[in-house]
């Protein structure tokens, strides 16, 4: 009975924590947007890369603000690779982001370090480092300014260097993380990718809840806010059902901004597909046909890293282990 009210409490305490953070942090973006963040950590925080069971590739595709001409477009391929002692993890990222005359290519590698807290909570260190590729075509469309000096030049492809961290602290049925992507955009010197990279420093913070509402039915409710000065508010809430451990049902919310319906399907115990659509309720809804994004992930190993060891009692009363999704 103590136990059963101890993680009553503890499951209010983190609700309510989950739920003030994303209704009162006045936060930005500048980073590539996602609807499936929750499938997808591993892109912006790296202490998510040693977290997982075992070893496994995501593939993103995103068509923002469908019949735009010049909306966001992403491609995403990462890796999240947990070494064989548990406590230190590998990461590998390729971003496409696409936006106007404008492309960015992000490549970074990832490490972690995570330490137990408890018995059955770690927290998670992780620091990635790359650089961006930042491609500018002047001849795609038209510009209010045409006599801007920056617009001489036809074509602009220039590097810049990244390094970001980030922290994960984690359960076996909720997760907590902040990270930043990039801590040198304040240090550029280049005028000509200071012009299209802003110099203020973005922070991730991300949140969630696993609910086993039945044997077949789990709940999970988490959010994702992201904090650049000077800029509007973004803060995505989400709500996700799995059912049977193979079919995904939810919604998600953006504020100010998008409603979206998300649905996913365990193919395999090894491979998981996810589709997501947005609906702007800003202006942008009265032209766009909204935004549409696939992610496809694979698990290699045995079970996949979606599952998580639990223990129940077979019919003799006698421990066993089975396999569950861990749903994050």
């Amino acid at each position: 009975m103590i136990n059963q009210t101890y993680a009553l409490k503890c499951r209010i305490v983190f609700l309510t924590l989950l739920f003030f953070c994303a209704t009162f942090l006045a936060l930005g973006q500048k980073e590539p947007q996602y609807t499936q963040y929750m499938y997808n950590i591993g892109s912006f925080n790296p202490a998510y890369v040693g977290s997982v069971e075992t070893a496994e590739i995501a593939t993103l595709y995103r068509a923002q603000w469908i019949d735009i001409d010049g909306a966001p477009r992403t491609i995403r391929v990462g890796a999240n690779i947990p070494l064989a002692n548990d406590k230190h993890g590998l990461g590998f990222n390729v971003v496409n982001d696409q936006l106007g005359p404008t492309t960015q290519t992000f490549i970074d590698v990832a490490y972690s370090f995570q330490v137990n807290v408890s018995e059955d909570t770690k927290l998670s260190f992780g620091i990635d480092a790359g650089g961006a590729l930042l491609d500018v075509d002047f001849t795609k469309g038209t510009f209010e300014n045409p006599s801007e000096p920056l617009l001489n030049t036809q074509e602009l492809n220039k590097f810049y260097p990244t390094v970001g961290a980030g922290t994960f602290l984690y359960s076996d049925d909720w997760y907590l993380g902040l990270s930043v992507p990039n801590f040198l955009t304040s240090v550029i010197n280049d005028e000509e990718i200071a012009a299209f990279v802003n110099e203020q420093v973005q922070f991730n913070f991300i949140g969630g809840y696993v609910f086993d509402l039945s044997d077949g039915l789990k709940f999970k409710p988490a959010f994702l806010v992201n904090y650049l000065e000077g800029a509007p508010v973004n803060i995505n809430v989400s709500t996700n059902f799995l059912i049977s451990d193979v079919f995904t049902l939810g919604a998600s919310y953006r504020v100010d901004n998008a409603v979206s319906g998300l649905a996913g399907f365990q193919i395999s115990s090894g491979t998981f597909l996810g589709y997501s659509y947005d609906y702007n309720t800003n202006g942008l809804g009265e032209f766009s046909q909204g935004s549409h994004e696939v992610i496809l992930k694979f698990y290699l190993g045995k079970g996949g890293e979606r599952n998580k060891k639990t223990r129940t009692k077979n019919a003799k009363g006698k421990p066993k282990q089975i396999d569950t999704p861990r749903f994050f």
